[in-house]
């Protein structure tokens, strides 16, 4: 990705990180996972609109959605490949 400006670059990463969360390890944290991940994808989506329709510098869009990230953690759910423990039995 030599080619994309470094601004472009920064708010790819921050998206990304946004969607980029683990799998759920059983069917029953699918529901979890599925909240936080739509909730996550929204704040993106918002981030990339707010670039390519409103002319919004990348950056300040980058450094937007890493604060809605903080405030919306991808915790609540067992993570695929995290060991079980006493609570989930």
């Amino acid at each position: 990705m030599q080619n994309v400006p470094e601004p472009a670059r920064t708010l790819l990463a921050a998206v990304l990180e946004a969607l980029a969360i683990p799998y759920p390890a059983t069917i029953g944290d699918s529901e979890a996972y599925g909240r936080i991940l739509a909730d996550r994808a929204m704040h993106a989506s918002i981030a990339l609109e707010n670039v390519l329709k409103r002319d919004d510098d990348p950056e300040w869009s980058a450094d937007y959605l890493r604060r809605k990230l903080a405030e919306h953690p991808a915790t609540g759910y067992r993570a695929a490949g995290t060991p079980r423990t006493a609570a989930d039995q």
